[in-house]
């Protein structure tokens, strides 16, 4: 299994919907994604992903 490195791009599922993002930090285990931005909160929206649970967008 590849995983993915700065600034890739992956596709992932949360909740029954699928997102996009862009990876902006790794673990061993997991990537951080931001993968929107927050009006609201005028913040960027991110989360972990686990290494198995994303595939890498070409």
């Amino acid at each position: 299994m590849a995983t993915a490195n700065l600034g890739d791009t992956i596709s992932f599922e949360r909740d029954g919907k699928k997102y996009e993002g862009v990876v902006s930090g790794i673990r061993e285990n997991s990537v951080m994604v931001q993968y929107g931005f927050s009006k609201e909160k005028d913040e960027p929206l991110t989360t972990i992903v686990n290494h198995k649970n994303y595939k890498i967008k070409k």
